[in-house]
């Protein structure tokens, strides 16, 4: 386990500054969740859509998705949304390299994937605090632990930016997310993939739990 936090934190500072990195984002997983990801693709084969997508292997690799047709799409639908969040934010989908060689591997290629889309379901940004915010989701929805890991090593630093008064409010804010996760469906299962002409609202609506009270 030392081994596992030593190699997962390295991972983290190469990640902070190069978070497209394919090699150090496979390696958190991959130190911290590679059981997590062979539970999650166990309790999908009891499932007949997880069955499906585990054996269809339905995926989203970035080198065959046309942004351009998916921007033609009606506005305030997933896949209009999808492709201006890659045009407004100067970036490309995640491709995912490396061989698979059993449902975990799948999951993780997936995940890796559909995290942008993530993004838009759960309405989290993708500054500083929101990709905080989606691990936190992550852990109470999917229980990942690097997502954990993540979501521990981030308040120190933002303590160190906004102070005792500020860290309260984006301690609820963390915690706020964790609670919607739990209560949200996992979101692995969902076929996103297939729903690129529905509205992102009704998705989200179907997916997520509100956002949870900061209180």
């Amino acid at each position: 386990m030392l081994t596992r936090i030593r190699v997962g934190l390295q991972a983290l500072r190469v990640l902070k500054d190069d978070n497209a990195n394919p090699y150090y984002a496979r390696l958190l997983h991959l130190s911290f969740d590679g059981d997590t990801y062979a539970r999650l693709a166990e309790r999908m084969r009891q499932t007949d859509e997880g069955r499906r997508i585990l054996d269809e292997k339905l995926t989203i690799p970035g080198e065959d998705v046309d942004i351009s047709a998916l921007e033609r799409l009606p506005p305030s639908t997933l896949g209009h949304e999808y492709a201006r969040y890659y045009i407004d934010n100067g970036i490309e989908p995640f491709d995912f390299e490396f061989p698979l060689q059993d449902d975990a591997d799948f999951l993780n290629k997936r995940y890796r994937e559909t995290h942008d889309i993530h993004h838009l379901i759960t309405g989290y940004g993708i500054d500083e605090v929101g990709e905080v915010e989606l691990q936190a989701f992550y852990l109470g929805n999917l229980g990942f632990r690097h997502a954990g890991l993540i979501v521990l090593v981030s308040i120190p630093y933002r303590l160190g930016k906004v102070g005792v008064k500020g860290i309260r409010g984006y301690v609820r804010r963390l915690r706020a997310a964790y609670r919607r996760g739990k209560s949200s469906h996992q979101l692995l299962t969902v076929s996103f993939d297939e729903l690129w002409d529905q509205p992102v609202s009704e998705i989200a609506a179907r997916v997520c739990a509100p956002a949870c009270s900061l209180a």
